[in-house]
C-alpha cells in the first residue's frame, strides 16, 4: 500500500492529520507512565488506610481521652458531666508516686508483684518453648500429634482455659489438691491456692501454661531457617548436643529471641485477663497485679482519675522499656 504525501514550496511535507502534528513516542510515554506512578505510591496508603483509622478509632483515641482524664478529679460524681470535673494538674500522679501514702504504697507493691511475676513467667515460658522446639526438630512418630497438643493452651480462649484452671485449684474439690494431697501425700492439709501466699504460685503456672506454646511457635519457625549442614558440620566436629545448642542454635536464633523476649513481656506485664477470670475483681495481695491493680482504682472505688494517672505511668514504664531494650539489643548486633 502507497501512502502518498503532498509536497509544499518550502520542501515541507503536509501532515496527514489536521489538528497539526501528532504527539511524539516519548510524550505519549511520559504522559501514561505518571498516573502508573501515582497509582503505584498511593496504592498501598489507599490499602492500609482503614486499619489505620480503625486503630486510631480502637487505640489512640482512647488513649489520649486516658490522658486528659488522669490531669482531672474525676470520680463517680461527674460521671454525667465530664466537664464539670474540677482539674487536678498532676495531683493524682503525685499522689500515685508518693509512697509514704497508702495508694503510693499499694501501687509500688503492686509493681514490684508484678515485675516479679513478668520475669518469672517469661523466663520460663521461654525455657519451656525452646526445650520443646528443639525435641519437635527430631523426626519420630507422632510429632504432629504432639505439636497440636503442645499448641493448645494457645489456641483455647483465655476465659475457657483460666475459669478451668480456677476449678482446678479449689482446695477441697479441684483436681490438684486431689493429687498432691490424696494421692501424692505431698501436704498434710489442702493448702488454698487462690488466696494467700499460693495465689502467686497459682497465677504463674498459669500465665506460663497460657504463654509458653507462644514461644515455642516461634522458636520452633526460628529453627525451621537454621540449616541442619551447620549441625552435620558440627557434628563432624565432634560437637555434642549441648556444644551445638550453645554454638549454632541459640546465636542464630538471637534475632527471634529479641523480639519474643520484648513481647512476651510486654503481655505478661499488661495482661488483665488471666488475674481477674483466676481471682475476681479483687486479688489477693500476694498476687496483685498492676493491671487488676489499676481496675480496682478505677471503677472498683470510682476514681477515674487516679486509675488514668496509674495508667498512662505504667504505659511510660514499658515505653522506657521498650527503648533501652531495643538499644541494648542494636548495639549487641551492630558489634556482632
Amino acid at each position: 500500500m502507497v501512502v502518498s504525501t503532498t509536497s509544499r514550496p518550502g520542501g515541507g511535507r503536509e501532515q496527514g492529520a489536521r489538528g497539526g502534528a501528532p504527539p511524539s513516542a516519548g510524550g505519549r510515554r511520559r504522559n501514561g507512565l505518571l498516573p502508573v506512578r501515582l497509582r503505584r505510591l498511593g496504592l498501598p496508603y489507599l490499602l492500609i488506610l482503614p486499619a489505620l483509622l480503625l486503630e486510631l478509632l480502637v487505640h489512640l483515641v482512647p488513649m489520649v481521652i486516658g490522658i486528659g482524664m488522669s490531669f482531672l478529679q474525676l470520680t463517680q460524681f461527674f460521671l454525667r458531666n465530664w466537664s464539670a470535673a474540677p482539674f487536678a494538674g498532676l495531683s493524682n500522679y503525685r499522689v500515685a508516686v508518693d509512697v509514704n501514702s497508702a495508694v503510693g504504697r499499694s501501687l509500688f507493691h503492686s509493681f514490684l508483684v508484678t515485675i516479679a511475676f513478668t520475669l518469672i513467667t517469661v523466663a520460663l515460658a521461654w525455657l519451656l518453648g525452646i526445650a520443646g522446639a528443639v525435641l519437635m526438630q527430631g523426626s519420630f512418630r507422632g510429632r504432629g500429634v504432639l505439636r497440636a497438643l503442645f499448641l493448645v493452651p494457645y489456641a483455647l480462649p483465655v476465659y475457657a482455659g483460666v475459669i478451668t484452671w480456677s476449678f482446678l485449684l479449689q482446695r477441697d474439690s479441684g483436681l490438684v489438691n486431689h493429687v498432691l494431697v490424696d494421692q501424692l501425700h505431698l501436704f498434710g492439709e489442702r493448702p488454698f491456692w487462690l488466696i494467700g501466699e499460693n495465689s502467686f504460685i497459682s497465677v504463674v503456672v498459669v500465665s506460663v501454661w497460657r504463654w509458653w506454646p507462644f514461644a515455642f511457635l516461634v522458636l520452633m519457625a526460628g529453627l525451621q531457617n537454621i540449616p541442619s549442614d551447620l549441625y552435620e558440620a558440627s557434628a563432624i566436629d565432634g560437637a555434642g548436643w549441648g556444644r551445638q545448642l550453645r554454638s549454632v542454635t541459640l546465636p542464630l536464633l538471637r534475632p527471634v529471641n529479641q523480639v519474643l523476649v520484648l513481647v512476651l513481656f510486654l503481655w505478661t506485664f499488661n495482661d488483665f485477663n488471666t488475674p481477674y477470670v483466676l481471682f475476681g475483681k479483687t486479688a489477693p495481695r500476694d498476687a496483685d497485679l498492676i493491671s487488676v491493680h489499676i481496675y480496682q482504682s478505677s471503677f472498683v472505688t470510682w476514681n477515674f482519675g487516679s486509675g488514668s494517672a496509674m495508667s498512662v505511668l505504667l504505659l511510660l514504664f514499658l515505653l522506657l522499656v521498650t527503648a533501652v531494650y531495643l538499644v541494648i539489643t542494636s548495639r549487641r548486633r551492630s558489634d556482632a
